[in-house]
């Protein structure tokens, strides 16, 4: 039932992105979602889609695990075109059914927004795909040293991180051992009205989060026992080191924000009457 959730999962091999460094990939990451927040056509987010395959490619990760993770998103994307589709309004008529009205431009829009989402989830997944929780926890530590200059607490904010990224998968498993057992006895998940399903997932609830306690409860115990603190200033086992390949992806991401920043700009200027089938505003 929960498999399709790969959010948290690595996925080992041997790649040019699996070698990066993770204070570059997380770099990336808000690089790209920057990308995707700037552009406002058609042809820079399928530039940005054609970057968000390559990557994939690079990566060695099968599309399946990758694209699997659309699912999870499933009734944010339905609901977010629905609202976009209903409530934006333009120039162009589509359809006038009472108080509804569709414009061309929402529907343009909606598109465009759901696509947004999409490329924003699977570049996430395919960070957490191609970076161990130890290694990102490590990068988004040396990416926040700096706070520690105003006392913030930094390395149990990276702990924290590191813990739920471990508990995803850990959870999804209990999860899925849960809903056998509760079928095995009986249990009907899939059939009758809306009221009944939600009262048929209390029986999985409550033993999850038995679970869940049971679970913090023992590596609190583990940490105590072998002295663990986070006031104490720590040394890593592995360095963190910059190598070409981590230049390379910085120097192609500033080029690719510099693009389309002025291919937006350009767009604009150029194809006023083409709006909205290539602008979006």
């Amino acid at each position: 039932m929960l498999n399709d959730v790969t959010f948290g999962q690595y996925y080992p091999a041997q790649s040019f992105v699996h070698k990066l460094d993770p204070r570059v990939k997380l770099l990336f990451l808000i690089g790209y979602i920057i990308l995707l927040c700037t552009t406002k056509t058609f042809y820079g987010l399928a530039l940005c889609g054609v970057l968000l395959a390559a990557m994939v490619i690079c990566s060695r990760v099968p599309f399946r695990p990758v694209l699997r993770s659309v699912k999870g998103i499933l009734f944010l994307l339905v609901f977010t075109f629905i609202l976009n589709l209903f409530f934006y309004s333009g120039s162009t008529l589509l359809v006038k059914w009472g108080i509804i009205e569709i414009y061309l431009e929402g529907v343009l829009f909606a598109v465009f927004l759901m696509f947004r989402l999409i490329f924003i989830v699977l570049a996430s997944t395919i960070l957490t795909l191609t970076t161990t929780p130890v290694d990102l926890t490590d990068g988004l530590e040396s990416l926040l040293k700096p706070l520690t200059l105003i006392k913030l607490p930094v390395h149990a904010f990276g702990l924290l991180i590191s813990i739920a990224l471990r508990f995803i998968p850990a959870l999804m498993d209990e999860t899925n051992r849960i809903i056998s057992a509760q079928k095995a006895r009986g249990a009907d998940f899939e059939t009758g009205n809306l009221a009944r399903r939600v009262k048929a997932v209390v029986p999985i609830l409550i033993p999850l989060l038995i679970s869940a306690l049971r679970r913090a409860g023992e590596l609190s115990d583990a940490m105590e026992a072998r002295c663990y603190s986070c006031a104490t200033k720590r040394t890593k086992y592995k360095k963190l080191r910059l190598s070409w390949r981590d230049g390379v992806v910085v120097l192609l991401l500033a080029a690719l924000i510099a693009g389309v920043v002025l291919f937006n700009i350009y767009a604009f200027a150029v194809w006023p009457s083409a709006y909205p089938y290539v602008v979006i505003s």
